[in-house]
């Protein structure tokens, strides 16, 4: 094609291919014979008019997922000047109005697919072409065929996509370093996500919960290698067809899958002074069957340190009372496995079936000695000076087991039913021992006080789901479905203690007991979007939620509590297209947020006797509503998008520390109203063909509010990153990654501001089957203080924990296996997203 439409020479640079100018034309018989001197815009005469319509959708060969604003363009039968044309919207789907019958040529292009040119005749009715696919360009490399590459990060209308296997820094490390990069996300050292400000997300994995991420968020981060992540997907304002929870948004994890016809794999092993990890693949297709394996161990190792200043007062002169200070040092070693298997089967045209199952194993072991210091200054507490020798031990198991059979429907390429089930399980054992030493700065001696602890907690879920979709014409559709998710958990907790070296344990009553929780949630949902006009669209949606809750003590007498409640979430959208690629989108959602087991438990956790935490079993859920404008547009081959928004949370849960005598108690409460106003923008570009450049950056205004604590806190939240990718050669790239976090404003303090960076060097070898892959992270300084402070009218607390961060990997990976291009059809997956998961702090599970 010499030309193309005007518009479209934006969304061709966005694809960062350079595009010429093209105006739509009349019907020619010959081509122009001869360019103008001077560069000008082609004006053509008007193309005949009739009563015919042409439509049809854009998909990948590949994957059979829609090639979102691929260009349509409509030839005559002779000649390369368009006749009309536009641009597929993100389902991948065109019309053409206003046609006169008669023969034409049909031609479709994006970057990175072969253009596909094919006859069609047009009827002064409605002409529906159905699904037309595009092949993306490959080439062969020995017996493994790799495609065109994509951006790292892609705008989508209603999602960030990050594509994890782009970034070569990622090799060889955990799913935290790869969530560090996303656009948007912010996580701490600890391993802490959150979202604008927000750490109220809802991580997927595949669109669908997973039993690694029911206990701690931050530690589950830690058990998913790098390697197996294929790209982050960030979902600010959710539709109806999500589940109610994840007030700030939805984060999820698309692992890789090989979906190619014949056998091939990959084997892969990555060693560092940090973590190590070894895993490989095996794919097998063949005709309507299809076999994907993956599995992964690894090994981490990390030193800590800590330190910790409490000064308490009395409370109404301010007179300090007592000072506490802490020192502690430790060894964390841990490591486990994680696999995964899933079958595909196609039995008959517009039929498919998938069934899946990954587990996953974790054992984690550290030591710890902490000296404390108490000094009673007027208090009515003695003062203390012993050293605490703490053992601690982390098993955990999971597995997932799911189901989707998925219904197209011939001719209708935007109809689908589709039914999925899932059945998850996790186990999570952590017990500890102590030995307590008085009046010494170190752990030696014979202890005068011992504890130990068996803490148990099992989660137990079972969902079922179904959605169908249906296409009113061409522009309109109708989404619904509905969904029952089935949850038991239970936390079995003992305490020991003996007092003197050779004194037998006995069990503490009054710290130990049984809980067990069951919660049901039912819902329905429906969407219904449709046109405002030729540029404008719209969505509106709405979700019913029923939950009831039964929660069980079963210590001496048993004690039960109940809860239910009917949650209405309702969310809109409406998009202006000026021109392709360039889209203005203004959404609403209401969200709510339900507490999980890390919440819940009561347990209480006192290996630190003067800081103690635990859950609470009657916490209610949080609501948030959402405002969000955003505009996506490219301009000389560059993304940017940028984005206003506003959150307000009622009855939201937040960490609560309170002091009695010596002791400093963490939970959780609904105590507070949160409102956050941000801006956020993102940036891709390319300055020469061999160097791409993105960053984003956030600023959020938060205000927190509890009348209960009679507290106000308020501030500025920022974060920056940066990413940078350079090929010198077909062969050899390197890459550099920095981000920046401000402080984070707490209901009573602030947490610490952090940074992070890290570079790499991958350079392919073995015929283009293999590549090996140097990284460094935080190699300037050895460690890193994450400090925060709390200030309350009882007592001031100000803690530093030293984390571990320099580190450096290499990484070697390598392909096998001849691949052909036969793909299976799209599938549908669980999504569970209704729970509020837990930080590294405060609840247990």
């Amino acid at each position: 094609m010499k030309h193309t439409l005007l518009g479209w020479s934006l969304l061709a640079a966005a694809c960062t291919t350079p595009a010429l100018a093209q105006t739509p034309a009349a019907p020619a018989t010959t081509p122009a014979a001869a360019k103008p001197a001077t560069p000008k815009p082609l004006v053509l005469p008007e193309a005949p008019k009739g009563t015919g319509r042409l439509s049809g959708t854009v998909q990948d060969a590949a994957t059979k997922k829609p090639v979102e604003f691929a260009t349509v363009a409509l030839l005559p039968p002779t000649g390369d000047t368009p006749i009309d044309g536009t641009v597929a919207d993100d389902k991948g789907r065109f019309s053409l109005r206003g046609l006169a019958p008669g023969v034409y040529r049909l031609q479709l292009s994006f970057l990175g697919y072969a253009a596909l040119t094919r006859d069609v005749t047009v009827t002064s009715g409605t002409t529906d072409l159905g699904s037309l696919a595009l092949t993306a360009t490959a080439q062969q490399l020995g017996d493994v065929t790799v495609t065109g590459e994509k951006e790292t990060v892609e705008v989508k209308p209603d999602r960030i996509v990050y594509n994890a296997d782009r970034d070569l820094t990622n090799k060889g490390g955990v799913a935290a370093d790869v969530l560090r990069k996303v656009p948007l996300l912010n996580v701490d050292l600890d391993g802490n996500v959150q979202l604008r400000g927000s750490s109220n997300i809802r991580v997927l994995i595949n669109n669908k919960p997973s039993s690694i991420l029911a206990g701690n968020l931050a530690d589950a981060l830690k058990q998913l290698p790098a390697d197996q992540i294929a790209s982050v997907e960030v979902i600010t304002t959710p539709g109806a067809k999500y589940d109610g929870e994840g007030t700030a948004g939805i984060v999820n994890i698309i692992l890789k899958k090989n979906n190619l016809q014949g056998v091939n794999g990959s084997v892969n092993a990555a060693a560092g002074n940090r973590s190590s990890n070894a895993g490989g693949s095996l794919n097998v297709r063949r005709g309507k069957v299809g076999v994907n394996t993956n599995l992964s161990s690894y090994l981490y190792y990390s030193p800590s340190a800590s330190t910790s200043e409490r000064t308490s007062f009395d409370g109404s002169a301010g007179n300090v009372v007592s000072r506490l200070s802490q020192n502690g040092s430790g060894d964390n070693l841990g490591g486990g496995a994680y696999g995964r298997m899933s079958l595909d089967y196609d039995p008959a045209k517009n039929h498919s079936l998938t069934v899946g199952f990954s587990g996953s194993l974790n054992r984690n072991h550290s030591q710890s000695d902490q000296v404390n210091d108490f000094v009673n200054i007027a208090g009515p507490s003695p003062s203390q000076l012993f050293t605490r020798a703490t053992e601690n031990t982390f098993n955990f198991s999971s597995y997932d087991v799911n189901t989707t059979y998925t219904r197209t429907f011939e001719g209708q390429p935007r109809r689908e039913w589709s039914l999925l089930a899932q059945h998850s399980r996790n186990r999570n054992l952590q017990p500890y021992s102590l030995n307590q030493y008085e009046n010494q700065f170190t752990a030696t001696g014979l202890p005068n006080y011992r504890e130990s602890s068996d803490n148990l907690s099992r989660n137990l879920e079972t969902t079922l789901q179904t959605d169908y979709t249906h296409p009113i014409g061409d522009k309109r559709s109708v989404e619904v479905g509905g969904k029952a998710i089935l949850r038991r958990v239970l936390s079995d907790y003992q305490i020991q203690t003996a007092t003197g070296t050779d004194a037998p344990f006995v069990i503490d009553q009054q710290r130990s007991n049984v809980f067990d929780y069951d919660q049901n949630v039912a819902a329905v949902y429906g969407t219904y979007g449709f046109p405002l006009g030729k540029k404008l669209n719209s969505r509106v949606g709405t979700r019913l939620e029923r939950t009831d809750i039964v929660g069980r003590f079963q210590q001496n007498d048993i004690t039960r509590f109940t809860s239910g409640y009917t949650s209405l979430l309702p969310n809109a959208s409406i998009s202006y297209t000026r021109k392709p690629g360039n889209t203005l989108r203004l959404a609403y959602s209401r969200r709510i947020q339900r507490p999980n087991i890390y919440y819940l438990n009561p347990y209480e956790n006192r290996v630190d006797k003067f800081n103690i935490s635990k859950g609470d079993p009657t916490l209610d859920p949080e609501f948030t509503d959402s405002y969000e404008l955003n505009y996506s547009t490219f301009v000389k081959g560059s993304v940017l998008n940028f984005s206003l928004f506003t959150r307000q949370t009622n009855n939201a849960i937040e960490s609560v520390r309170s002091r009695s005598g010596e002791t400093t108690l963490t939970t959780y409460a609904n105590v507070a109203r949160n409102h956050t106003y941000g801006a956020s923008v993102f940036g891709s570009f390319k300055p020469t063909p061999k160097w791409e450049l993105s960053g984003s950056t956030s600023f959020n205004y938060v205000v927190l509010r509890s009348g209960y604590l009679n507290t106000t806190n308020e501030g500025l939240m920022y974060n920056l990153n940066l990413n940078s990718t350079y090929k010198f050669t077909k062969t050899l790239s390197a890459q550099f990654y920095g981000g920046i976090s401000s402080s984070r404003v707490q209901l009573q303090g602030r947490a610490a501001a952090w940074n992070y960076y890290s570079m790499g060097i991958k350079k392919t070898i073995l015929k283009e089957k293999g590549d090996l892959t140097l990284n460094a992270d935080n190699f300037l300084t050895d460690r890193r203080d994450l400090n925060s402070t709390v200030s309350t009218p009882l007592f001031n607390l100000e803690q530093h924990n030293y984390i571990a961060l320099r580190g450096i990997r290499l990484a070697f990976g390598y392909r096998f296996g001849k691949i052909e291009n036969a793909p299976p059809k799209p599938r549908r997956s669980i999504r569970n997203d209704d729970q509020k998961a837990g930080e590294t702090q405060g609840g247990q599970q």
